[in-house]
């Protein structure tokens, strides 16, 4: 029997969806396992989430709460979370793949002398063992693991997950103890944290994206796509090439390098179809491309395709729309 630690994901205040995802990644494994699952957040004060951490059907929350941990230094936050994996005797600890677990969970593993599964998008159950799903070579391939170490450590890709919905019932809470700050933090300053301030929905988790690529040619024709996503209630996204162009702020890319979306709608404009940039869209429900030349791979992963100069197309289109949306 073994247990799983979920470690939630918060920004602003707010429990982010991925997190309710890795809960339902948790609820998978620890059924394997023959346990249950548990979820620890940090931060100032989790007054304001306690509640909603409560109705995810854990077994329990542990909050660590103290001075900094808002900032998520990875050097504040491993020994914490480190203290209590091995005070709770867990199997599996998890978070969502997010830039806050990128950075922590490869150190958590060294320090734990654990194998690392990382972006998992799968999990099975193979002769007692868990086995983790994960893609590579740029999400060509899918490789299929399994870890050896007492411990073992996983980010999953909450696209690939369903959120965990809130149950009836509070799971108990228990306050762990915080060790003190190590040495290191005296080298170490939080500066701030930039990020981009919309009233749009939130990329990651939007249900309908309308991404431009190098397509759109300027920065300026990129209210194009704003346009289109604001009337379909929508997030903008984009391409690295339209990045690097200058065309909008990285914090809007999707991919690979990128952020990873699968909304309900996903309306590609202008962009070819790079696979660094499909590696981020691919699992999308419907995918809806428009580009002017025939062969451009996007054409090959969408379920409807227009063949048309999107200058021409896309204000057309947006006319249309707007005939028909309140």
């Amino acid at each position: 029997m073994g247990n799983v630690l979920v470690i939630a994901q918060i920004l602003d205040g707010e429990v982010k969806k991925s997190t309710n995802c890795a809960v339902s990644f948790a609820s998978q494994v620890a059924s394997f396992l023959g346990g249950t699952y548990s979820i620890m957040a940090l931060g100032d004060d989790l007054s304001g989430q306690t509640e909603v951490l409560s109705k995810l059907g854990a077994d329990k929350v542990l909050l660590a709460e103290a001075a900094g941990l808002d900032e998520n230094l990875a050097e504040r936050w491993m020994p914490i979370i480190e203290q209590a994996i091995k005070a709770g005797g867990y199997q599996v600890v998890v978070s969502p793949s997010s830039s806050t677990g990128k950075d922590v969970f490869p150190r958590l593993a060294y320090r734990l002398n654990a194998g690392m599964a990382s972006d998992v998008i799968g999990v099975s159950q193979d002769g007692g063992k868990v086995s983790y799903v994960r893609p590579m070579y740029a999400g060509n391939v899918n490789g299929t693991v399994q870890i050896a170490s007492d411990v073992e450590v996983v980010t999953i890709r909450p696209t690939e997950f369903d959120a965990m919905a809130p149950v009836d019932g509070m799971s108990p809470v228990e306050k762990v103890a915080v060790p003190d700050a190590p040495e290191i933090l005296g080298r170490i300053q939080f500066k701030g944290f930039e990020k981009s301030v919309s009233a749009r929905p939130d990329l990651a988790e939007a249900s309908v994206v309308v991404s431009g690529g190098r397509g759109l040619k300027s920065e300026e024709n990129f209210k194009l796509i704003e346009a289109l996503a604001d009337l379909l209630g929508g997030a903008v996204g984009a391409t690295r090439a339209a990045v690097d162009a200058g065309f909008i702020h990285n914090d809007f890319q999707v991919g690979q390098t990128g952020k990873i979306v699968a909304p309900d709608l996903y309306v590609a404009v202008g962009l070819s179809g790079a696979l660094q940039h499909v590696a981020g869209m691919k699992s999308s429900k419907v995918i809806v491309a428009i580009n002017k030349d025939e062969e451009a791979p996007i054409f090959q992963v969408s379920d409807f395709g227009m063949v048309a100069d999107l200058f021409k197309v896309l204000p057309e289109l947006t006319e249309e729309i707007k005939k028909v949306v309140k």
